[in-house]
């Protein structure tokens, strides 16, 4: 079997599995467990469904960076509950998902997947990363759009999407990023500049959607050519023209924001997946045993080679 590395959005499943899981079985001590018992069965299926060599959990070590939230304040202001002075803001975590980040990173440990994460740094500058430096075929696991920045044909660099759900999981190659949205790949993370995106607090530029967007970028290929073009008065009506005249200081550092970092001090692993001992079966089990992790870790055990 070739070598591929597949790269999981972590944050990104646990909380499809916390709201996608019903908690009505707890752990012996009444703790809840359905984040952790639905990533188990997501790293089944998944594993099963795409047979990755390698498998990595990249992690948010800070989901919200100081570095961008100095470029853009609007960033991800929305989901914080506690702003912390030199420190990591706090994000809104349903306290019972709180509660199983703990038995989340164990259970990740029992099965030999790898957490990486970086210091100021996302899950998705990590994904971006370590898809940049794999010299093997990458599947990312996410829902999030900013992803698609990283699909790339040529490097057999694909995104396993989730927003419809694990029964419905979509594999984004490049045909499929030009058919959603009218761009390639290489200029989503313009057109997500343009665009905006509510949900990570980036205004965009004001009265530019996905359609305008999209015109634009066919007819100046990046950003840079966008502005270029409204500077000189060429290629644009004369108000979307003024539209992007107006959102010069927005666009002038939303693109650092919105570009995934590929530059990291990070490599990828290569222990590959599975091929457990006895004794870390052994742990396997005895954790599924101590938090009632029941079926879930059982169907993810099995669907390890080795």
């Amino acid at each position: 079997m070739s070598d591929r590395l597949m790269l999981l959005d972590t944050a990104s499943l646990y909380f499809r599995a916390f709201y996608g899981v019903p908690d009505k079985v707890k752990a012996p001590d009444g703790s809840p467990i359905n984040a952790a018992r639905g990533l188990l069965d997501m790293i089944a299926k998944l594993v099963s469904t795409y047979q990755p060599t390698h498998l990595v959990a990249c992690w948010d070590d800070d989901w919200r960076p100081q570095w961008r939230v100095d470029l853009i304040p609007s960033y991800k202001a929305h989901r914080v509950v506690e702003f912390v002075p030199n420190a990591a803001d706090i994000e809104e975590v349903p306290d019972p998902l709180e509660a199983q980040i703990p038995l989340i990173r164990a259970e990740l440990g029992a099965l030999g997947i790898p957490i990486i994460g970086v210091a100021q740094h996302e899950a998705d500058d990590v994904i971006g990363t370590l898809a940049t430096v794999a010299t093997m075929p990458v599947d990312i696991v996410t829902g999030d759009r900013d992803l698609f920045q990283l699909v790339d044909d040529a490097r057999d660099v694909r995104v396993i999407y989730t927003a419809r759900g694990m029964s419905n999981l979509d594999t984004l190659t490049e045909a499929s990023v030009v058919a959603r949205y009218g761009v390639l790949p290489s200029q989503y993370a313009d057109f997500a500049t343009m665009r905006g995106d509510a949900s990570d607090g980036l205004p965009g530029v004001a009265g530019v959607g996905e359609k305008t967007a999209a015109t634009l970028l066919q007819t100046h290929g990046d950003l840079d050519g966008i502005r270029a073009a409204a500077l000189a008065g060429e290629g644009m009506s004369a108000g979307i023209r003024a539209k992007v005249l107006a959102a010069s200081d927005y666009l002038d550092v939303a693109p650092t924001v919105v570009l995934v970092a590929r530059d990291l001090d990070i490599t990828v692993p290569t222990t590959p997946l599975g091929h457990l001992d006895d004794a870390a079966k052994d742990a396997a089990t005895a954790l599924a045993e101590t938090w009632n992790l029941g079926t879930s870790m059982t169907r993810a055990l099995a669907a390890l080679p080795g």
